[in-house]
């Protein structure tokens, strides 16, 4: 009998996973014992962290985005396709568009986050985001003609992708208006929703006083109630912000498909944060944002759950104990200018211990970022 994995989400989780399981059971899928598919309702392969970049001209969206199938082994069935429907009773599932359900021996959800904006009145008209590639070449075109006045980045509701990308931008606006000689014309100003800059307690001791040293004033316990795109941003604290240009990390969730399946609530699965299994049905995982681990997730997440995934199936497809467990791995650099960042690595044991910002860490960031289609690919 032929063992069938599907795994819904083509991001960094679902591709990388993709390629470590024709590495692990290449055999067994050319012998027809085992058959992959990798479901995505798009033929490209987006990289996100790239985005970061687009507001200050130092790269282009297109360069976070690659085909799909070139990126996945030629032994996996890549499928463009929408799963409408997943029944994990029967260990079924529906795509948008073939007629009959489609039966799983293992399912796995790598189905990302969404920005959610409309569930804040009048934020969609009044700010602007780069966590979206369209939100990125908006604010980008904003930017460049923005000489003086209030810039409010506002995190307006957690999880989000990429923890640490609401500190590096504002860290990137205070040495990029400097570079251009207007600093002393542009107010920076950013809010978190807890009571730290940061939803890490390590993180936020480290990053706070550098805002404080670059004259970034912070707002923190803000949570967004209401934007007047006139121009102020209300929390449900009662603090009123003012501003000229307001940049968000709007709310995030996951996909409706999740929910109607019993799996969780708001989109994101429930999983034993180790194994990444589902806990509300056999034979499920779920990689990156998709799982609710209880602590965020930063994209190098994605990668280290991915190879973690992929030896529980193959050891449980071969009939042995599934071992393999997930450590809370997790690599992060965080770029604190236009020039420099620093690097943070740690698990659910050990806290983060972020390193003294460096040129070469930035380089070091951007190198990865150019390596990072091998990553997908499996080779690194």
């Amino acid at each position: 009998m032929t063992e069938r994995i599907v795994i819904v989400g083509g991001g960094t989780g679902g591709t990388v996973l993709a390629n470590d399981l024709a590495d692990r059971l290449g055999a067994a899928i050319d012998a027809g014992d085992v058959e992959v598919t990798l479901v995505n309702d798009d033929p490209d392969h987006v990289y996100k962290p790239v985005w970061l970049y687009v507001p200050f001209g130092q790269r282009e969206p297109e360069d976070g985005r690659r085909r799909l199938r070139e990126l996945v082994d030629d032994r996996i069935e890549v499928r463009i396709d929408r799963v409408t429907e997943i029944d994990t009773d029967a260990e079924r599932l529906r795509y948008r568009d073939a007629a009959v359900p489609v039966d799983y021996d293992y399912l796995v959800l790598a189905t990302g986050s969404t920005l959610a904006p409309e569930t804040v009145p009048g934020l969609e008209a009044g700010g602007y985001d780069y966590y979206s590639e369209s939100g990125a070449k908006a604010l980008r075109e904003e930017l460049l003609s923005f000489t003086e006045g209030d810039l409010v980045l506002s995190v307006v509701g957690t999880p989000h992708m990429c923890p640490a990308a609401p500190l590096e931008f504002v860290f990137m606006a205070d040495d990029w208006f400097r570079e251009r000689g207007l600093r002393d014309e542009v107010d920076i100003t950013y809010t978190y929703p807890i009571q730290r800059v940061h939803g890490n307690p390590h993180i936020a001791e480290w990053a706070r006083p550098l805002m404080d040293e670059r004259d970034i004033s912070v707002e923190t316990f803000f949570n967004a109630e209401s934007v007047d795109p006139d121009g102020t941003i209300t929390s449900m604290e009662g603090v009123d912000l003012d501003y000229d240009l307001l940049v968000s990390i709007p709310p995030h969730r996951g996909i409706d498909l999740i929910e109607k399946a019993g799996l969780g609530d708001d989109g994101w699965v429930d999983v034993d944060k180790h194994t990444l299994e589902a806990e509300a049905a056999e034979n499920v995982y779920a990689l990156g944002d998709t799982a609710d681990t209880g602590v965020p997730n930063a994209g190098s997440v994605a990668h280290y759950q991915a190879g973690v995934v992929g030896q529980r199936i193959a050891s449980e497809i071969r009939g042995r104990p599934a071992t393999a467990t997930y450590d809370g791995k997790t690599l992060c650099f965080i770029e604190t200018g236009m020039d420099a960042a620093s690097f943070v690595e740690f698990d659910y044991e050990s806290p983060p211990s972020p390193a003294p910002p460096s040129e070469k860490l930035h380089w070091s960031k951007l190198a990865y970022n150019e390596s990072y289609w091998l990553t997908a690919r499996g080779l690194l």
